[in-house]
């Protein structure tokens, strides 16, 4: 389809929909005349989701943890029966875990992975025949720019981002030609709470966590609300892939000219250390 992606009476399921990029882009699906079913573990902020979005549009709150296999499947059916059915899946819930490999270990890991990546499988599986039932539907993952490069201390969450661009890229190959769309998304540094809410290893050092993310922070400036804008327009465009922020575009260039030197290259363009 060439035509541009018509959000008007349609119904997006959204993750992480509490704060951050996931109130944001419910915001700006709402504006679009988008219905809204928004999930996530925090239900005092999904209250704050829905009343920023007011009463223009149907929106349903959900407590929805990603991790949760039996929950997840049991979604699609709750939200049939308050919505009628589903044309826009978002998998936008994530969590961070900073940390060498050596320090971090295998549960925090898991951890991660079971939100990260293994909560984009399961919501895909179990909300694609409700999106094959539509006329024209959507699915939306959340990679990183950290879905594109791997720097140091960022092994879970990195591996995490470049398996959702692996399994969008080789799921939107497969549904090509079909109702269901597929769009992979790589934001920058966006000014959410995802740094301060990340997990940590008990062995390290308060003073070292401060330092780490005082740099994050610097780094997270885009505010939440343009990045949605930026996600519902490439959703609206059919985009098979959206770079949020400035910094996502250079780093998908410099990833693509030095595909094995690039952090080399980004810390020199950048100044950092």
């Amino acid at each position: 389809m060439s035509r541009d992606f018509a959000f008007a009476g349609k119904t997006a399921v959204v993750t992480g929909a509490a704060s951050g990029i996931g109130r944001a882009v419910s915001r700006s699906l709402a504006t679009r005349g988008c219905n809204l079913a928004i999930a996530d573990v925090n239900e005092a902020g999904l209250e704050e989701t829905a009343a920023l979005i007011g009463n223009g549009v149907r929106v349903t709150r959900h407590r929805l943890d990603v991790g949760d296999r039996e929950a997840v499947a049991a979604f699609p059916d709750i939200v049939a029966g308050a919505h009628g059915g589903v044309d826009i899946l978002v998998n936008n819930a994530g969590v961070a875990l900073g940390g060498a490999f050596e320090q971090v270990s295998e549960a925090d890991f898991e951890w991660l992975f079971g939100i990260n990546f293994w909560g984009v499988v399961r919501m895909t599986r179990a909300f694609l025949p409700l999106l094959r039932a539509s006329d024209d539907a959507r699915i939306v993952n959340i990679s990183s720019v950290f879905g594109l490069i791997a720097p140091e201390g960022q092994t879970a969450y990195a591996a995490s981002k470049f398996a959702v661009r692996g399994f969008s890229n080789a799921l939107m190959n497969e549904l090509e030609g079909s109702n269901v769309g597929v769009t992979v998304v790589h934001p920058g540094g966006v000014a959410t709470a995802i740094a301060d809410n990340a997990r940590w290893p008990k062995s390290t050092n308060p003073d070292a966590i401060a330092v780490k993310l005082a740099v994050a922070k610097r780094a997270l400036t885009l505010p939440p609300e343009r990045a949605g804008e930026i996600i519902a327009e490439g959703i609206e465009r059919r985009a098979k892939r959206v770079l949020v922020g400035r910094d996502a575009k250079m780093i998908a260039i410099v990833e693509r000219l030095a595909p094995v030197n690039h952090l080399a290259t980004l810390k020199r363009l950048t100044g950092a250390t």
